[in-house]
Parts: structure tokens; C-alpha cells; sequence
């Protein structure tokens, strides 16, 4: 990793926390649309009211659970988003699929970061995805965890999937109970691209101006850190 660490803030439920989350240097919003769990759901008509007002550079992310093309595709189409978090695993067909019918949209693929075999489900991801994203889900339970758990997870995991994409060129963001009192010692441990947050700068499930402050001061710091 080199330079400034990027900074997605997930769960964007407003107009609202659009703006803050942009006004305190958002780089990616995230809009999640319909989970098996978790929080931060909003509707397909909410998601689409959001990304049409999310200002360029930004990207506006929708996070789906689908995983067949047509859906994907239609979904990505209805939102206007610029790039898909495919929560759950998709397949390489679908992938392809999806990239020949949607040109300029970006394909985020999320690994759940549960132990060694995830680290060959994201071997096997690189070739395909525009960028990774290691998060704490768990997509083998009854009901899938796919994001949104507030959990840390195994950082030297991370670490190798993060070395393992620098020498394939993707880019890998960083999730899953980061918080301000946290996130330097995850970006010293994995160096990411970037990190996601969500509930870690929330109260009661709103974004919190204050501990999005904290965060993105703990981050710069980290960044400065690293930069000496």
C-alpha cells in the first residue's frame, strides 16, 4: 500500500449520511440493498434516490446478494450504481456475464475472512474482480452473515490475501469491526487499498458525525505513520 488510505463508509441509509459521510472524505459509499441479515437495508427505490445524488469522484457502491447475471444486471441497471459489492460468491460465469453486459461498472467481490480456505476462494477471485474486499461474514450458516457483523477477523489472513492482490495489481479494501480505536493497527497489520466502516462509526444505527471524525483522524494518522 502506498499513499493515502481510501475510505468507504457503508450503510448509507439518507441523503443525510451521504453528506456527512462526503463532507468528512468519503472516497465510496455503500448502499446496501436486500440481505439474508444484517443492517443498513434500505429499498431498491431508496438505493437508486442515493446513488443519483452520490457527487463524482465518489463512488456510489450497491452491495447485492444476488448472484445470478440477469439480476445482477437488472439491479445494477435500477440503481444507476457505479460499482456492485457481490456479498455473496459469484460465479466466474455469471462475472463475465455481468462485464459484458455492463462495461462500466466496477466488480467488487467480498471475502469472508474465516480461515485458510478463504484465502483460495480470494486466489481464485483475483483474476475476475475489479477489486477485493475482506470482510467478517459468515456465508456458510443456515442464514448467510454477509457484512455488516461489527466482528474483527483474523488481520494476518488479510495480510496474505492483501500480498497475494498486490502481485495480481487489485486492489483490496479492509472491513469488519473497525473503529476508531482500531483502524491504525489494522492498516499497520494488512496496508489495504482502503477500509470500509460501517457500524463502527454508527449510534443507534445512525451515522455519528463524532466518531466518523475519530475514525478518519485515526486513519490519516495511520497513513502519516506509514508515509515516514
Amino acid at each position: 500500500m502506498t499513499g493515502r488510505t481510501r475510505l468507504k463508509v457503508c450503510c448509507i441509509a439518507s441523503a443525510d449520511e451521504a453528506r456527512l459521510a462526503v463532507a468528512h472524505g468519503a472516497d465510496a459509499l455503500g448502499l446496501v440493498s436486500a440481505m439474508p441479515s444484517g443492517p443498513g437495508v434500505i429499498d431498491d427505490a431508496t438505493v437508486a434516490a442515493l446513488a443519483a445524488r452520490v457527487p463524482p469522484p465518489v463512488a456510489a457502491v450497491l452491495l447485492t446478494a444476488r448472484v445470478d447475471p440477469d439480476g445482477l444486471v437488472a439491479q445494477a441497471r435500477a440503481a444507476g450504481a457505479t460499482t456492485l459489492q457481490l456479498v455473496d460468491v459469484v460465479p466466474v460465469d455469471a462475472m463475465r456475464a455481468v462485464r459484458a453486459a455492463l462495461p462500466g461498472v466496477r466488480l467488487v467481490q467480498v471475502i469472508h475472512v474465516l480461515d485458510e480456505a478463504s484465502v483460495d476462494e480470494a486466489r481464485a477471485a483475483l483474476p475476475h474482480a475489479d477489486a477485493l474486499l475482506l470482510d467478517s461474514g459468515n456465508p456458510r450458516l443456515a442464514v448467510k452473515e454477509l457484512g455488516g457483523t461489527g466482528r474483527v477477523h483474523d488481520w494476518a489472513l488479510s495480510r496474505r490475501v492483501r500480498e497475494l492482490a498486490d502481485a495480481a495489481g487489485v486492489p483490496v479494501f479492509l472491513a469488519g469491526g473497525l473503529r476508531a480505536d482500531n483502524v491504525g493497527e489494522a492498516v499497520r497489520t494488512v496496508r489495504p487499498f482502503g477500509v470500509d466502516v460501517c457500524s463502527g462509526v454508527r449510534t443507534g444505527g445512525r451515522l455519528d458525525a463524532a466518531k466518523l471524525a475519530a475514525f478518519t483522524a485515526a486513519l490519516a494518522a495511520a497513513d502519516a505513520e506509514a508515509s515516514r
